[in-house]
């Protein structure tokens, strides 16, 4: 089953894109992906982070805030 996606996060300019999921397992994980204007896909995984596991959705999003410097913004993380 694939990963459920809790949060996407956008940069301002529509280019990249941070998903935060939760994997079948319970772990958590987030990953990093540029968009593709010219492809049948919308967006195509940077392939940088989706091995990294963490305990929570917070811990994931703290370290994608870390890895990732557009993402350094405030947000309120919500999820079931």
């Amino acid at each position: 089953m694939p990963n459920k996606v809790l949060a996407s996060f956008e940069n301002s300019d529509g280019s990249h894109c941070v998903d935060v999921f939760k994997r079948d397992d319970g772990s958590f994980g987030f990953e990093e992906f540029r968009g593709e204007s010219d492809g049948a896909a919308r967006w195509q995984s940077l392939s940088k982070y989706g091995t990294l596991m963490f305990p929570s959705g917070e811990a994931a999003l703290a370290s994608a805030k870390a890895h990732v410097p557009w993402l350094r913004q405030s947000e309120i993380w919500r999820y079931d």
